[in-house]
C-alpha cells in the first residue's frame, strides 16, 4: 500500500502548478492553465527576472507567446 501512495503522490506532483516561475528554464515543457484548462503548451523560452513574465514556444504552428502571472494564469510541468 505505501508503494501506491508514494506513485500517486509523484504523479500529483507532477502535474501541481509550480507558483513560483523562476524555477522554470529555458526548454522546460509546460503547459499554461487559466480557470483549470489548458490554453497552451509548449517549451520556456525564457522567465524575467522577477518571475513574473513567461515567453513560450508553443507546441503548434503559431509564434511565441507571452503570459504574465497577473493575468491569472497558472504554470505546470507537462
Amino acid at each position: 500500500m505505501k508503494a501506491r501512495g508514494s506513485v500517486l503522490h509523484r504523479r500529483h506532483a507532477h502535474s501541481a502548478t509550480i507558483s513560483d516561475w523562476g524555477t522554470f528554464r529555458p526548454g522546460d515543457r509546460v503547459e499554461i492553465l487559466k480557470h483549470a484548462h489548458v490554453i497552451a503548451t509548449g517549451e520556456v523560452e525564457e522567465v524575467s527576472e522577477s518571475g513574473n513574465v513567461l515567453w513560450l514556444v508553443p507546441a503548434g504552428p503559431s509564434g511565441k507567446q507571452l503570459f504574465l502571472k497577473s493575468d491569472g494564469v497558472q504554470v505546470r510541468r507537462s
